[in-house]
């Protein structure tokens, strides 16, 4: 079977030949890399025994909190027709969040970027529920949770109401972390969700209005027109990126009176902005702000926030100083929401930071909760803790060595069980893990002992940290995770097909399209997708790029960037 095969034999749980699915391709503007979307469903024959609960016979309920990335690519894949799937989140839509700095200033509409979730449950012929509420608090003890509805008008009937569950997904995310400084909660903006995309930008129009209003003296003008982004990170970058665009491309031409008061800053307490970065994608950014006269100011901690200004320490010397603006973005990173916390609280991992996993996304302390999102992290086992047990199983002729043949035929197996391993390949640009083999064996003896195996494998632990929030790692794990769900057993285990293969495909059609015409636009490379990818087999129909253009603004911004 092809590679694609494979790919979609996994992911939509069954042939291509028999499973009617639609594929999306989307390319991410944050992390530069690619999510497929499909939409498809599996029927099976009868329900198994073991997903029917023994005391009522009816079949067992599966409560999905969330529906943000995490929470929808869970039920995307879902055979929803062998459980009682009930999904609660306090909004009724998917929103495509790396376009939300594209939101604020216009770039794209918001209705663009947003998928209703009942279009998404529709599909489904009315196998999921959903409720549009605030999960408040997880009974981990009795399986329920206790929700309320949160409406702006006056509602009849009563908001609360409580679910019982035999699986929990918690996918609710994460909030802005404020580290609780003074005013940040009352005067700054934030760029989370579709609301905050859509009052920034209201903002941004009010502080240029307010700035014309005549009266007023240049430096109340300058302060109107100063926008402020703390946080130097992707969120915070991109904010400012946009930002500063839509100044010199719209706004100084509506507003020409005012176009030379206008002031961009960007305030870091690292060194650097996008210092999780390698230093030349920071370095690059610094540069490209200091051309386009965005200041960048490092090493400067915020210590309030008030309507007026913002008060900041200089780490070097310790001295306090306050600038005035129009509006400030906080973009800080996160933190855990109160209702996971609670929860954490009664699992007995309060001292924790965030919701700790094992590596099939099981909560910790658990038996029949999951996580997966930024709520949660992988608390990942050490492939050396099993290295020995690795070695006897590869070792089929227990003569006590390995050959590169035996290693091979783990390979898969090993991959699947430790995700880090993989992300251990991509750092260090190895191809495969075999290649962590061939340098411990001799030009003379293709075999190597326990010792020797020990000392390839024992780097992929020592230079592997904790890694992040599930968001970022989860897309190997859930693939799979869905299909052993449909096959009635909730054990989450990784794969690693479709996003490594469809980014080769971007960069071979990206290389091959320049190669031939010189250009590199956003119809060449799904042209050069439609010829590389066996599109009838799989069943996938792209949409054409005359009539998608969000596909084309995406697909511009990752082979450009």
């Amino acid at each position: 079977m092809s590679f694609f095969g494979r790919a979609a034999r996994d992911l939509f749980n069954g042939s291509p030949a028999s499973t009617s699915s639609k594929l999306l391709l989307l390319f991410t503007v944050s992390s530069g890399g690619l999510v497929a979307y499909s939409d498809s469903r599996s029927q099976p024959d009868e329900v198994p025994a073991s997903i029917v609960n023994k005391n009522d016979g009816q079949k067992k309920k599966v409560v999905v909190l969330g529906t943000g990335w995490a929470g929808t690519s869970f039920l995307k894949d879902l055979d929803a027709s062998m459980y009682d799937v009930q999904v609660v989140s306090p909004r009724n839509y998917f929103a495509f969040t790396p376009l939300l700095p594209s939101v604020t200033c216009g770039t794209v509409e918001a209705r663009s970027i947003v998928e209703p979730v009942r279009n998404i449950i529709k599909k489904r012929n009315g196998e999921i529920q959903f409720w549009e509420a605030d999960c408040l608090k997880i009974d981990a003890e009795n399986n329920k949770i206790f929700c309320k509805a949160n409406f702006d008008n006056n509602t009849v009937g009563s908001e609360e109401f409580s679910l019982e569950y035999d699986y929990l997904v918690v996918a609710v995310g994460a909030q802005v972390n404020t580290f609780n400084t003074p005013g940040v909660k009352e005067n700054c903006h934030f760029l989370k969700d579709l609301e905050d995309a859509q009052r920034l930008r209201r903002t941004v129009i009010d502080c240029f209005e307010k700035a014309v209003l005549p009266d007023l003296t240049e430096e109340e003008r300058r302060t109107n027109l100063h926008f402020v982004i703390v946080g130097g990170g992707p969120t915070g970058v991109e904010f400012a990126a946009e930002l500063h665009d839509f100044l010199i491309e719209d706004l100084v031409n509506i507003y020409p009176t005012v176009k030379d008061l206008v002031k961009i800053s960007v305030v870091q307490s690292g060194d650097h902005i996008l210092n999780t970065f390698d230093e030349r994608i920071s370095s690059f950014a610094e540069q490209k702000f200091s051309r386009d006269g965005i200041e960048v100011q490092t090493g400067c901690r915020v210590v309030s926030v008030s309507d007026k200004e913002i008060t900041m320490k200089m780490k070097p010397t310790g001295e306090l100083c306050s600038i005035p603006h129009g509006l400030v973005l906080w973009s800080t990173g996160i933190s855990t929401r109160p209702v996971v916390k609670d929860f954490m609280e009664q699992i007995g991992q309060g001292k924790r930071r965030i919701l700790a996993t094992n590596e099939w996304l099981r909560v910790k302390e658990t038996e029949n909760v999951y996580a997966l999102g930024d709520c949660a992290t992988i608390d990942q086992r050490k492939i050396m803790d099993d290295i020995v047990a690795i070695f006897e199983a590869a070792d089929t002729d227990n003569s006590g060595t390995l050959t590169m043949v035996e290693f091979r035929a783990v390979v898969d197996d090993i991959i699947a069980r430790y995700p880090q391993v993989e992300t251990y390949l991509n750092n260090q640009h190895l191809g495969d893990l075999t290649d962590l083999l061939k340098d411990a064996m001799s030009e003379d003896k293709k075999e190597v002992d326990i010792e020797g195996f020990k000392k390839a494998i024992h780097l992929v632990d020592s230079q592997t940290t904790s890694l992040p929030a599930t968001a970022q790692v989860v897309t190997p794990c859930l693939h799979s995770s869905i299909h052993l769900l449909n096959e009635s057993e909730l054990t989450f285990a990784p794969t690693y097909i479709l996003p490594t293969s469809l980014r080769l495909l971007v960069n071979k059609a990206n290389i091959s399209q320049s190669a031939s015409t010189g250009k590199t636009s956003a119809r060449n490379i799904l042209k050069a997708l439609d010829a590389l990818l066996d599109l009838e087999a799989l069943d996938i129909s792209l949409p054409p790029s005359g009539n998608s253009p969000i596909l084309r603004i995406l697909v511009w911004r990752t082979v450009n960037n």
